[in-house]
């Protein structure tokens, strides 16, 4: 189910907000929270709640028996690599097997058969939010939870179960046990979800229809022009498409007690790749940071083993992605950009005028963009070849014909609206009474717009829902 759907707006989000708040009781509510969460997740794929129901049973074993072997040393690690071993190993059978049979047919001219499986929506998201539960639970980071409905909760929440943020069960132990919900964080948390529901279908999926056509046009055919108006369409829908989603699930978050860390910081204001990673997808960076690079020993290390823990993580962030060759492509793209800046370039880099860095951060995003957006290493090497004008200078008369030019001022809009202005202007009004109900008149506009928008074409999917 889409947040941004007629049926969740008017169905489910009603539903569980009357119910919810019917209960009194701590425990029924949790209770309340986890059915409707089980059925928000198998609205699309029923069959596979029974392989999160297992994840769930599984992994809330593990975490008992590790902490009443926690004596044992040896039996106390060989719980925990079992554990571990279980959630990579659902994930790698349903998201990498026919990556890796695809590659094995290519280099030994096989023709094993491809698995009859399909990806389980948001199992990257909520394998890596217990992994982090299990992992913590074994470096005494948290207490076991013993109660497999708190638990349960945490893990299957419907608000980030399916394209996240990833949330770490130590931000929010405090809140499933003994979180109080009130009027103001209710209220703020609606407004908060008007506004990503207002980057998801007024912003993206409106530059979506510019940056898929041009990304499908043949490539041949792509000229200077129209290769920049395509990756820069992207490169906004990608950004409102997943920072709406998290804006829409921290809001709903609000609405029911949840205090969810953020997710995004403004990216496309970054002065270095650096940057863009300490703003982009933070709750990801910061997962891989802390049980990956800082545990293969971080940068306290040689310079050779400190390479080889870049690579490590951004390969493994690239596969995180998706099980084809260009977002692991992607993933190194960037690792090698960030240990460029990390060993040389950042320190001329931060030297440089502001606008000189702005401009590099944004070009090699896109060109990261790129990469990430392309099916193919060939339709890569093409897109960036049009990019850099090697492909010829095509008039930007070929966006008119294309039957898109009257989306341009979505573009205008997304560029502002991806910078810090809009925010500013609407704490500012915020902060006064007089205002804020001008704020929130605003606001019911966007979600009418919206809803208008749902009614003509109700299907709009988020990007990292294939994560």
């Amino acid at each position: 189910m889409l947040f941004s759907s007629l049926t969740f707006l008017f169905a489910f989000l009603p539903c569980i907000i009357v119910v919810y708040f019917l209960c009194k009781n701590r425990t029924y509510r949790n209770v309340v929270l986890l059915l409707f969460s089980l059925g928000f997740y198998a609205w699309g794929e029923p069959i596979y709640i029974f392989l999160m129901l297992f994840s769930l049973i599984s992994n809330y074993l593990v975490a008992i028996l590790m902490d009443k072997k926690k004596d044992n040393v040896k039996l106390h690690k060989a719980i925990f690599i079992f554990g571990v071993m279980i959630n990579l190993g659902l994930l790698g059978y349903f998201k990498y097997s026919n990556f890796f049979i695809d590659n094995i047919n290519s280099v030994f001219n096989l023709s094993v058969e491809f698995l009859q499986i399909s990806l389980p929506i948001g199992i990257s998201f909520y394998t890596f939010q217990i992994l982090s539960y299990v992992i913590d639970v074994y470096n005494g980071k948290v207490k076991v939870q013993k109660s497999f409905l708190i638990l349960s909760t945490y893990v299957a929440l419907f608000p980030q179960l399916i394209a996240g943020p990833i949330v770490r069960y130590q931000t929010v132990e405090e809140d499933l046990l003994y979180r109080k919900e009130n009027f103001n964080d209710f209220a703020e948390g609606i407004r908060r979800f008007i506004l990503g529901l207002g980057k998801k279908i007024i912003i993206s999926n409106q530059v979506a229809l510019i940056a898929d056509t041009i990304f499908k046009t043949d490539m041949n055919e792509l000229g200077f022009s129209l290769a920049w108006v395509g990756v820069i369409s992207y490169t906004l829908q990608i950004y409102f498409d997943f920072s709406g989603y998290s804006d829409m699930a921290i809001g709903l978050g609000k609405m029911f007690g949840f205090r969810f860390l953020e997710n995004f910081n403004y990216p496309y204001i970054s002065t270095s790749i650096t940057d863009f990673w300490r703003r982009w997808h933070i709750s990801l960076s910061s997962w891989f940071k802390d049980y990956v690079y800082i545990p293969l020993g971080g940068n306290r290390v040689s310079n050779k083993r400190w390479l080889f823990n870049i690579f490590v993580v951004w390969f493994l962030t690239g596969m995180w992605h998706g099980a084809t060759w260009n977002f692991i492509i992607w993933g190194l793209y960037f690792g090698v950009i960030l240990a460029v800046e990390k060993m040389f370039l950042g320190k001329y880099l931060s030297k440089s005028p502001k606008f000189v860095q702005h401009f590099y951060a944004l070009l090699f995003i896109c060109i990261g963009w790129v990469i990430f957006r392309s099916e193919s290493v060939s339709q890569i090497l093409v897109y960036l070849k049009a990019m850099f004008g090697l492909n010829g200078f095509n008039s930007i008369k070929t966006f008119y014909n294309l039957s898109i030019a009257h989306l341009w001022p979505y573009i205008v809009i997304g560029c502002v609206a991806s910078t810090p202005i809009f925010k500013k202007m609407f704490d500012k009004m915020n902060s006064k009474l007089s205002t804020g109900i001008v704020f929130d008149i605003y606001l019911l506009i966007i979600f009418f717009i919206c809803v208008m928008f749902l009614v003509n074409n109700s299907f709009n999917p988020f990007i990292y829902w294939q994560f």
